[in-house]
């Protein structure tokens, strides 16, 4: 294969995207192809991802950043507050006794106990990607066993932080062995330096650079890679260093902005991720890897959830919550991947492990891909031996999914007289606005704002739109229109879409993408004057002084 690194990726995309086309006929996570990808390419097929070029690693190394990056950012401790204890009980009683169950059966495939303790670990994760991505595709996120899913998803993002700081703390190149005063020094320089930019210069910095969607993307990469270099430098481990970089903006009113923006950069490097995580897997002695996978893969698809679920109905969650919940956990997780990376990479792991691993980890995303996305169904079928048990006696109160009957975006011009007419008529809505400034006003009149672009997919998901009734849009791009009418007819076909237009170039585009009406202001400009002609008022210089204060009231409003 041509050395070229350029035709080397773009054999290698080609290969995936391919892989893809497949996995998603099959209704899986692309997680799935990227690894297949890596494995074809790799040394085992074609043998078109050399191991050792460097720039796979570096891509491979940004990805990693990227990911704890963006799980530091949406590591919402206020959020793990909310749901109370219960997911630092579970999660953490869970984790400890999925690491004790695992830890004799990882000895038993004849692995050294160091390499045993660390498969172990890596195998007690869930799949953040994989889980978050299906809950939100069942729109489950604010359901009572959704919730709590995504709380044990953080708390195991707590401990995988702690695994990682550990070594950070045990490499053997790491300054931090020798317990060396300068460590100390860089240390507690470099963390009071973040924090101290955190607290009183970012906040300022950001209201004036978040107007412009580019500044601000081009500002969080710098500052992610920033901090993660400064925290390597200070000894500690790069991964370490992403994760804190995302903390350190993550109580920011922009973090639902920058996490979108983020996403698909961190998707394309995860993608070389585990590309090269799939072509580094050996499958030379398969006779001694298929056996252990399986047996790994049989404990993480049936254990590891019954575990779960006795730990929820100990803590008095219904059968269904519990079942629902209980089907999450049956996968092995990305972060397991970057662990044992990180091992192999200090020496520790004798080489089956990744391998072991590897082949688990496809094996069970695959299954408990179809059992969450099927979990009702399976629930259901099931509730006749459930019943043998008698009837449930707890009981749990579904929480109300934030909802609005109108979305208005681009509030701070047309939108508010909109808005105001919906208020007389109290008529629910939201308003979505890309101004820092306006969204602050807004929230401070007591209207819900979101801030964010209406262009951004990512963004959109995060917004309670398949429940409104009716969405408005005033914003000047018809490009961003179009984006933002494709996505709602997508996820919400009955909703009435009203958009706008300064120039009828993109009319038909517009209504061809799934607009009911597009506003004209020049067409109702011209209505308006004649229908003040129509009154006789045209030529009375008492109606245009009213219709002149009437312009100003509403100037002051706005």
């Amino acid at each position: 294969m041509d050395s070229n690194l350029f035709l080397q990726l773009s054999a290698l995309l080609a290969i995936t995207v391919s892989v893809a086309f497949f996995v998603r006929l099959a209704k899986q996570p692309l997680l799935v192809a990227y690894i297949v990808a890596g494995i074809i390419g790799g040394p085992l097929l074609l043998n078109i991802l050399p191991a050792d070029e460097p720039m796979y690693h570096a891509f491979a190394s940004f990805g990693v950043v990227l990911l704890l990056f963006i799980i530091g950012l949406d590591l919402n401790f206020s959020y793990l507050k909310k749901i109370g204890k219960e997911s630092l009980l579970v999660g953490s009683a869970q984790f400890i006794l999925n690491f004790a169950l695992l830890l004799p059966l990882a000895h038993y495939f004849g692995l050294s106990w160091t390499g045993s303790i660390f498969l172990a670990l890596a195998s007690c994760f869930s799949s953040t990607i994989v889980v978050l991505k299906i809950l939100n595709d069942k729109q489950d996120e604010e359901a009572v066993y959704g919730r709590y899913t995504i709380g044990l998803m953080l708390v195991q993002d707590i401990i995988s932080i702690l695994i990682l700081l550990y070594l950070s703390f045990t490499a053997p190149d790491s300054v931090i062995a020798g317990d060396s005063l300068w460590f100390v020094i860089k240390a507690l320089a470099v963390i009071a330096g973040i924090v101290v930019m955190a607290k009183y210069v970012l906040p300022s910095f950001l209201n004036k650079i978040s107007s412009s969607g580019e500044f601000l993307f081009i500002f969080t990469v710098a500052w992610c890679f920033g901090v993660a270099s400064l925290l390597l430098w200070s000894g500690f481990s790069l991964e370490l260093g992403a994760v804190i970089a995302g903390l350190s903006l993550g109580a920011s009113r922009f973090q639902a902005e920058i996490a979108s923006r983020i996403k698909p950069l961190r998707d394309f490097f995860i993608v070389i991720f585990f590309l090269l995580l799939g072509s580094g897997a050996d499958f030379s002695h398969l006779d001694q890897v298929l056996i252990p996978a399986l047996l790994l893969s049989a404990f993480i698809l049936i254990v590891k959830p019954i575990i779960l679920y006795v730990l929820f109905r100990a803590r008095r969650f219904t059968r269904r919550n519990s079942f629902l919940s209980a089907l999450t956990a049956g996968q092995l997780s990305e972060f397991g991947f970057i662990i044992l990376f990180a091992v192999a990479a200090l020496g520790y792991l004798d080489g089956r492990e990744l391998a072991i691993f590897t082949v688990a980890a496809i094996i069970t995303i695959f299954f408990s891909s179809y059992a969450m996305t099927y979990s009702y169904k399976i629930y259901n079928f099931l509730l006749p031996i459930f019943l043998l048990f008698g009837p449930d006696t707890f009981v749990q109160k579904e929480e109300i999914k934030e909802s609005f009957n109108t979305i208005i975006f681009g509030y701070h011009r047309t939108g508010w007289k909109i808005g105001e007419a919906l208020k007389k008529k109290k008529v629910s809505f939201a308003a979505v606005d890309f101004n820092p400034d306006s969204v602050a006003s807004f929230n401070r009149r007591g209207i819900r704002s979101f801030f964010g672009d209406a262009s951004d997919v990512e963004f959109l998901r995060s917004l309670p739109l398949a429940e409104a009734k009716t969405v408005i849009s005033t914003i000047p791009s018809a490009e961003d229109q179009l984006v933002l009418i494709n996505f709602v007819r997508q996820h919400n076909p009955k909703a009435v879409i009203v958009a706008s237009l300064y120039h009828k170039k993109y009319l038909q585009p517009l209504y061809g993408a799934g607009a009911d009406y597009v506003i004209l202001p020049h067409l109702l400009g011209g209505s308006w004057a004649a229908e003040v002609i129509a009154k006789g008022e045209f030529s009375r210089r008492a109606a245009w002084s009213k219709y002149r204060r009437q312009q100003a009231s509403d100037l002051n409003g706005s």
